[in-house]
């Protein structure tokens, strides 16, 4: 120790401090009235120079001047925010976000547990509010995640969570929403030996999924069992339509397949991922099935396909009339998720259905509109404020953010680092 130099040691709390996340806000202690901005209120519609309000953590207001009427503005905050644009909080589905911080560190990945079939596993256990990469995220306007296990034919159960809490209990927006099947591929690449393989086990798995919905829909009809299964008890809700059942597939005949088995058992599913949904539209609109698309900052699977194929997917499942959503792969490329959808613009889909897919869609997939989602009397004031168009990064600046009328802080390690080393660089030595 005495070869530490005193300040170092002085100076040490601080530099602890810096490292952590930021603290969660506070409830709302006064009532808040934004005036001026051009409001994209995730249905669809748009308001110029509108004026909202909100208190207790609830929308109060959402008109513009001309149908405001008399108002007391001697109790509000007032916020002036003329030439920006408000936004509904974005909501990223299918996320392993605060379940891993590090992917190369094991001890930081709790995103799935060993075996096939964990029904039961829920991720709201194992989600970490003193993650460092959910504020990355927030500051880019994405305010709620639905927090989804990984791994297996049946990985568990996923939540939706507010991204400023101190624990998981208080994260915790709407837990156990839904069940998780990853369908089998037929094929997969091994990048090692540079071959496709098929899957010799594909039919012993299929098998598999359809065993546990006998046997869990057999069990859920027996009010009284004389033992309780927990791994069957995790499928009752999603019979009854109380959770709903996400089946992971990306191909036409993985599609076509899982939702004709989910149809057999009373269950409408919802596709996570649907790489192919764009040659399904018709399949997919008469089973009433929504898509949450994955990446489409890919490239095609196919050879022979168009080099934009992943861009145009989401303005075919729009001009075909099905509900969907955008997502992001992983974990902390989900900042990026609003520019998925500035992408799918430029080829095509409408502003304010862009704005939808990360908001009111989303939410209705999730199944928690009645309360988010979208810019409307009664619902939770989880919005933000950003000074250009969030879905360019070029513009991109979330300058204010409130979730539940609580403003949150929106700093984070990576403004930090870039702090510093501005520091660093602008001092002439």
């Amino acid at each position: 120790m005495k070869n530490i130099p005193l300040a170092l040691i002085f100076c040490w709390p601080i530099i602890s401090l810096l490292a952590q996340t930021p603290v969660p806000a506070p409830p709302q202690e006064m009532p808040v009235y934004i005036v001026g901005a051009t409001a994209h209120l995730g249905n669809g519609q748009v308001l110029q120079n509108s004026v909202i309000a909100f208190e207790n953590g609830k929308i109060t207001l959402v008109r513009t001047p001309e149908n405001l009427g008399q108002v007391n503005l001697s109790r509000y905050k007032i916020i002036d925010a003329k030439g920006k644009h408000v936004y509904p909080g974005f909501i990223a589905p299918n996320t392993q976000l605060g379940l891993i911080e590090i992917a190369a560190v094991r001890a930081t990945v709790d995103a799935g547990e060993t075996g096939q079939l964990n029904p039961n596993a829920r991720a709201i256990i194992a989600y970490d509010t003193d993650s460092e990469v959910p504020p990355t995220v927030r500051a880019q306007g994405v305010l709620l995640a639905q927090i989804t296990p990984q791994g297996g034919l049946l990985s568990g159960q996923s939540s939706i969570v507010q991204l400023d809490a101190w624990n998981w209990e208080d994260a915790a927006y709407k837990t156990d929403i839904g069940l998780h099947i990853n369908w089998p591929r037929l094929y997969s690449f091994n990048w090692f030996q540079g071959t496709t393989n098929r899957n010799e086990n594909y039919d012993k798995e299929i098998a598999a999924l359809e065993t546990y919905l006998k046997e869990a829909q057999a069990y859920c009809k027996n009010t009284k069992p004389d033992e309780r299964n927990l791994k069957l008890d995790a499928a009752c809700p999603v019979f009854t339509g109380a959770r709903k059942l996400f089946i992971h597939a990306d191909d036409a005949k993985a599609i076509t397949t899982s939702v004709q088995l989910a149809k057999r058992y009373g269950i409408t599913p919802v596709i996570a991922g649907g790489r192919d949904a764009g040659i399904l539209t018709d399949f997919l609109k008469a089973n009433n099935v929504p898509v949450i698309l994955g990446n489409i900052h890919a490239l095609p699977s196919r050879d022979d396909a168009d080099i934009d194929e992943p861009f145009k997917l989401p303005v075919q499942l729009h001009q075909a009339g099905i509900l969907f959503c955008f997502s992001m792969e992983g974990f902390w490329q989900q900042r990026n998720l609003p520019y998925q959808a500035g992408h799918a613009v430029g080829y095509g889909l409408p502003y304010e259905q862009a704005i939808a897919a990360l908001t009111l869609n989303t939410a209705k997939i999730l199944g928690i509109e009645a309360t988010t989602g979208s810019l409307e009397e009664g619902k939770d004031a989880t919005l933000f404020i950003s000074e250009g168009d969030a879905l360019d990064m070029r513009q991109s600046t979330v300058v204010q953010a409130w979730i539940k009328g609580r403003q949150i802080s929106l700093d984070h390690k990576q403004l930090e680092l870039y702090r510093k080393f501005k520091i660093k660089y602008e001092r002439k030595e």
